[in-house]
């Protein structure tokens, strides 16, 4: 009979929380919410509290303003749509963003876990960035491809993760999945009737 060793929940909790996969949804959920001009520090603040940031989270419009450019850096990387060019941004960015990588225990609040960012006081913008490049760059080394894309629907611009099982998806969510087909559909039906109309 195989025995199952049961992991402490608080660890398993954690660990959880701060998987490189869920850092990695954790980046595609704040390239989101910051390609919104008007995305302010209450919203942001949302998306690092739904992925495991714990409060105080105080964010001004300049922290915010300064992600919204970290964020269209990652954006190139979602963009790039091979390995190799995934591979080529996430480089460039640890070359000229990220400071050599350190282990933190955020002075015995959290497990020992690494940081690219320059310390545990980083600027919010150097900490998505460094964190990001983090999380990205082990996907990649673990899978093999490249970590995200950017939804293949005209109408959207959110970017996602598409590590997992199945068919690779190719749209962000199924209702951009089918927005796109029902759209297909109607366009199929109208060139249809126009040639017998001819």
């Amino acid at each position: 009979m195989r025995y199952i060793v049961c992991v402490p929940s608080n660890i398993d909790d954690w660990s959880t929380r701060h998987s490189v996969l869920t850092m990695a949804r954790r980046t595609a959920a704040l390239i989101n919410v910051l390609d919104d001009d008007s995305a302010d520090p209450a919203e942001v603040g949302d998306v690092l509290r739904a992925y495991g940031e714990t409060d105080p989270i105080d964010l001004t419009t300049r922290d915010v303003a300064g992600m919204r450019t970290s964020a269209a850096l990652l954006r190139e990387v979602f963009a790039a749509g091979t390995i190799d060019g995934a591979a080529a941004g996430l480089n460039r960015l640890l070359q000229e963003h990220t400071g050599p990588l350190r282990l933190t225990s955020h002075r015995g609040s959290t497990p020992w876990h690494p940081h690219l960012d320059p310390d545990d006081e980083a600027p919010w913008d150097e900490w998505l960035l460094a964190s990001s490049c983090m999380a990205l760059t082990v996907l990649v080394w673990d899978r093999q491809r490249p970590p995200g894309r950017i939804c293949s629907s005209l109408s959207c611009r959110h970017v996602f993760i598409t590590q997992g099982s199945g068919p690779e998806r190719h749209y962000c969510s199924r209702r951009c999945a089918t927005r796109e087909r029902v759209a297909a559909h109607r366009r199929a039906r109208s060139a249809e009737q126009s040639s017998q109309n001819e």
